[in-house]
């Protein structure tokens, strides 16, 4: 698999990760953390040659992949990089809701 699009890291994607692996960690286990590292590892992989796989938030310009039942990822395409713009817990009422 050839890579075509970079990956960058926004400071929120960046806290709102690192804010999501210890939530895991406080309410479950190392092993669940590992398993959600992986999954993004995995999700990053995929965005790297495919950019539009997961659906568009068209209010924002921007797309959304679950990660889980708990956890989405946010981001943009933004010429050839995927500018990922956050992590967010997919019970919570939060802005990057699929129109």
């Amino acid at each position: 698999m050839i890579a075509k699009y970079s990956i960058r890291w926004t400071e929120n994607a960046s806290d709102t990760y690192i804010d999501t692996l210890e939530n895991i960690l406080d309410q479950w286990t190392v092993k669940e953390a590992e398993s959600f590292e992986n999954a993004t590892d995995e999700l990053l992989k995929q965005l790297s040659s495919n950019s539009k796989i997961c659906p568009e938030i068209k209010k924002f310009k921007l797309r959304r992949c679950v990660l889980s039942y708990q956890t989405s990822l946010v981001y943009r395409i933004v010429s050839k990089t995927i500018e990922l713009i956050a992590f967010v817990d997919n019970r919570s009422d939060h802005i990057y809701q699929i129109d």
